[in-house]
């Protein structure tokens, strides 16, 4: 039977489960990604496994997050995953070399591989055809030691491609209209699958960002075919061996379909806050724009930058607009350099920054207060960018220059009055500077493993009590984002290694005191809408409200990545099997859950709990393997003793 091109690398990857769509499954990974916001916390956690090297076909650990050093916390950060990547056998990627999704498709990308993430952009791998899926630290801690990765077998939504991209119109504003059809959730549970004649068009980098933006729409992953686009880009980077012609077979079949005509898009910006809030740059135009950024994990490449460069070449931004350059990595930095992008750039007033990720998680780049930001970031969730009250746009590096040039949100189309479009042609042969990777070597296994006085241990987490009552900490509407839980920023992101001082900032946007009441009542609850935990991979939004004594989570519905957090880390993630009951439920209020533990080692599915005085159902919707992390109190404590169940 034809198969596409997602069912060929789940089934050549299946380890445990039937490919029946909602089902659990298991599949190998090949590649696993850490960065140092959320690889601080999943080394610790695979070092508490006690293992002697990572059992992984390749471990990449990335410094893009935290690169802005105020004081000893990140630098410590940095040598001490430096260290233990050296003990265990994992690459490092030194700070300022670039972010983690474009430095990994420059240097280790395979078509057809997997790779798992501890960061929720990492289905940007699309970009080269690999099968990329972000998740938690933890569980990429377990496939570091060689365990599958176990989640809901996805549905398949093919996307088929036509027509060309006008002028003026990008890549990103491909998967703007994407969330303009679906929003933010209308992906959960799906892999996208793009395929037909259009998608000959895209470039790996293009299709990079297509991937990387994929996660906003709740999709578990992205794919593009591997065709002679993927072979030139892996040749430009002196990896040709690595490329292989994958596709879907003639006739395959998808669960949904949709298509997309290229040459019908118009330039699309996302208004604040939310990146499926898209209209077309028209409908906003003349709208004044204090902040320009082009570059993060999406739009920083070397086709991303040098259209900016050639837009600005021999003109100057607006004197009111604020115009910022983030490259993706040193790499993309040396080939505009070549190409004297960067001397156009900064002739025109750009200000050049270190390659990471910084404005993009609130590390640096905050807009001054009202201010109007256009930045070319995957996300605009509410306060990310560290400013309060923020206003955020989200849009292609055309529609963000055109901005710098004119000081209002521009539609870039009105720009062609004055020089024709800069279609840009990626490198024949990139230059390649492998000197920031550092590469595992048994020599290095006998490094000590550094860690400074802000790295502390991993919280002990006790098993799931028989019964237990709970008061009502927070009550939270719908999209509520791991930003919200647990938020980023210059003055959050160093304490990613000490939970208890991590702690203290937990929901701050939506209550300052929730950390206080949390200490206060000793076990909580925490009620939420449709959606929650959208947003990124970061365990520590399951991780700090554990800690704080939140022992479930009670909600509509949840964003994939936080209900299996929630799992790993032995909060119960419940839904409303009726969404009105959600109306019951009032902060202060207590609730009851009788017989919880019998009734998960039961395997019972519906799970009673009382507020009010009146009983209504909720609904565990995990598999056996998240109901014994659930009873463990944390999937470590239950991998813990497999392990030393097999080493006896």
């Amino acid at each position: 039977m034809p198969q596409n091109l997602t069912q060929k690398i789940l089934e050549s990857h299946l380890v445990e489960g039937d490919m029946i769509p909602g089902q659990e499954i298991a599949i190998k990974i090949d590649h696993t990604l850490l960065q140092d916001a959320t690889g601080t916390v999943a080394m610790l956690e695979f070092e508490s496994l006690g293992l002697d090297s990572v059992r992984v076909e390749l471990a990449a650990q990335y410094v893009d997050h935290n690169i802005l050093q105020t004081d000893n916390k990140n630098a410590d950060d940095h040598l001490y995953l430096q260290t233990a990547s050296a003990r265990y056998g994992i690459y490092f990627s030194r700070p300022g070399n670039g972010i983690s999704h474009q430095v990994h498709m420059e240097r280790f990308g395979v078509p057809g591989r997997t790779i798992l993430g501890a960061d929720s952009h990492t289905p940007g791998a699309a970009g080269v055809s690999m099968l990329g899926i972000g998740a938690g630290g933890l569980d990429v801690a377990l496939a570091m030691a060689g365990r599958p990765y176990y989640f809901p077998c996805p549905k398949v939504l093919g996307v088929k491609l036509v027509g060309r991209l006008p002028d003026w119109v990008s890549a990103k504003d491909v998967i703007l209209e994407m969330l303009r059809r679906y929003d933010v959730k209308g992906c959960v549970g799906k892999v996208i699958e793009y395929y037909g004649p259009g998608v000959r068009s895209l470039s790996a980098t293009d299709r990079e960002t297509i991937g990387n933006m994929g996660t906003e729409l709740g999709a578990t992953s992205t794919l593009f075919p591997s065709d002679e686009n993927t072979k030139a880009y892996l040749e430009s980077q002196d990896r040709g061996d690595a490329w292989v012609e994958l596709g879907p077979d003639e006739g395959a079949a998808y669960d949904e379909y949709d298509e997309i005509d290229l040459s019908s898009l118009e330039p699309l910006i996302a208004r604040p806050s939310s990146p499926g809030n898209v209209v077309p740059v028209w409908e906003v135009a003349g709208i004044k724009v204090d902040q320009v950024i082009v570059g993060s994990s999406v739009n920083s490449s070397f086709r991303d930058l040098m259209v900016a460069a050639r837009m600005v070449e021999g003109q100057r931004c607006h004197p009111a607009t604020s115009f910022h350059i983030n490259p993706g990595s040193r790499q993309v930095l040396e080939n505009i350099t070549r190409e004297s992008g960067l001397l156009a750039l900064l002739s025109a007033g750009a200000r050049i920054h270190e390659s990471g990720c910084l404005g993009c998680i609130g590390m640096g780049q905050a807009p001054g207060t009202g201010q109007v930001s256009l930045r070319t970031f995957p996300r605009n969730f509410p306060g990310r960018s560290g400013a309060k009250d923020d206003r955020v746009y989200l849009c292609s590096p055309e529609t963000a220059t055109a901005a710098a040039l004119k000081g209002v949100i521009t539609d870039p189309r009105e720009l062609a009055q004055e020089r024709p479009y800069p279609r840009i042609k990626d490198p024949e042969k990139y230059l390649v500077d492998l000197s920031s990777i550092i590469v595992p070597d048994e020599g290095l296994k006998g490094t000590r493993v550094i860690r400074g006085p802000n790295i502390k241990p991993l919280p002990k987490m006790d098993p799931m009590p028989e019964a237990f009552d709970a008061e009502v900490v927070l009550k939270v509407e719908d999209n509520i984002s791991t930003d919200a839980i647990m938020p980023a920023g210059s003055k959050i992101l160093p304490l990613r290694s000490n939970v208890e001082a991590l702690s203290e900032f937990a929901f701050i946007q939506i209550d300052p005191d929730f950390p206080k009441h949390c200490k206060e009542k000793g076990r909580g609850v925490v009620i939420g809408g449709e959606n929650y935990g959208q947003g990124s991979s970061r365990e520590h939004a399951a991780l700090v409200p554990r800690y704080l004594g939140v022992r479930a989570k009670i909600a509509k519905s949840f964003a994939r990545i936080h209900m299996a957090n929630l799992c790993n880390f032995g909060i119960l993630p419940l839904k409303f099997l009726d969404p009105s009951d959600y109306n019951l439920f009032t902060e202060g209020a207590r609730v009851t859950f009788p017989e919880v533990r019998d009734r998960l080692i039961r395997g019972e599915r519906e799970i009673p709990v009382q507020v009010h005085g009146k009983s209504i159902i909720t609904v565990l919707d995990v598999s056996d393997r998240q109901r014994k992390f659930l009873l463990a109190g944390s999937a470590l404590n239950y991998v813990r003793e497999e392990i030393k169940a097999e080493k006896s």
